[in-house]
């Protein structure tokens, strides 16, 4: 019987417990880093907007004075684009996902197409502004519109989504879908009444994080040629458009020039953050309510 030193695995256990210590203080200081960093810029961005923000900001047109801008146009833009870009993405990105983990065979071509949409999600988003400008707006000829904007997006936060709905099907239970067979139910029932209803609060959840990555992208739009002048404000998708985050962009550039454009442009981000924070408050109860009932 081999003998074990007291002595030896005491050291063992106290170098091991330094260790965590250290660990752990180290992941601590970099948490409170990073939340300190984040509070400076939530703290400069309120404090430069207050006084920006009022009714006639909000519900005017934009204006070469600082004084008179407002952001209406940019707003409405936003949201028209979200019009596009939410069912192009779900519908394509859930279906791809329903497609890969329970129709596809499981072989080298699943693996590659697995791999490359994998990869797809780490590509610079200026990448896909290119990929929009060379089909949407020359090849296929329709301007820097709305669609145009939606559709580019799409291709942006799709391998997202993609993803989030594979990681959330896996998860569900096998035994649902076994059971669900056993009674004979057929595949397509087993997935619209089983797997997908008990899948869908990931879903959401992928889908929130990628629809707030794309309302918030700018190199995108840039790349496809969005202005940020005084133009009408949009009312379908085959309408020319700004966006909050072009308009927070054109107008921090212009601070250099003009002093007051950096209060807008921080007041712009203000009403940004509180539209990212109503949508994924909407979408976070809407995806709590389902995840009560599966």
């Amino acid at each position: 019987m081999k003998y074990i030193d007291a002595e030896q695995v005491s050291k063992r256990m106290t170098g091991r417990i330094v260790k965590n210590n250290i660990l752990k203080a180290l992941f601590f200081l970099a948490t409170l880093f990073g939340l300190i960093v984040l509070a400076i810029l939530i703290y400069r961005v309120v404090a430069d907007s207050l006084g920006w923000i009022d009714w006639n900001f909000l519900t005017g047109r934009l204006s070469t004075s600082a004084d008179r801008a407002g952001i209406m146009g940019a707003v409405l833009g936003t949201l028209w684009m979200m019009v596009v870009v939410a069912p192009v993405t779900l519908i394509l990105g859930i279906g791809t996902a329903i497609y890969l983990e329970l129709y596809a065979k499981k072989g080298r071509l699943q693996a590659i197409i697995q791999t490359n949409i994998a990869n797809l999600a780490g590509v610079p988003s200026i990448v896909y502004g290119i990929l929009g400008l060379t089909i949407f707006v020359r090849a296929m000829e329709m301007g820097n519109i709305i669609l145009a904007g939606g559709l580019t997006l799409s291709l942006l936060i799709l391998p997202i989504v993609i993803v989030a709905a594979q990681e959330a099907i896996r998860a569900v239970p096998q035994f649902l879908s076994e059971a669900s067979y056993g009674m004979g139910a057929t595949k397509w029932q087993t997935i619209k009444n089983i797997i997908l209803p008990a899948a869908l609060p990931g879903i959401l959840t992928g889908a929130i994080l990628a629809l707030s990555r794309a309302i918030g992208e700018t190199a995108p739009l840039t790349v496809i040629g969005i202005p940020a002048l005084i133009i009408p404000f949009p009312g379908g998708i085959f309408d020319k458009f700004t966006a909050l985050p072009m308009q927070i962009y054109y107008w921090t550039l212009d601070s250099s020039l003009v002093a007051e454009y950096a209060n807008l442009a921080a007041a712009t981000i203000v009403v940004l953050l509180i539209l990212l924070f109503v949508l994924n408050s909407a979408a976070i109860l809407i995806r709590n309510k389902f995840q009560q009932r599966f």
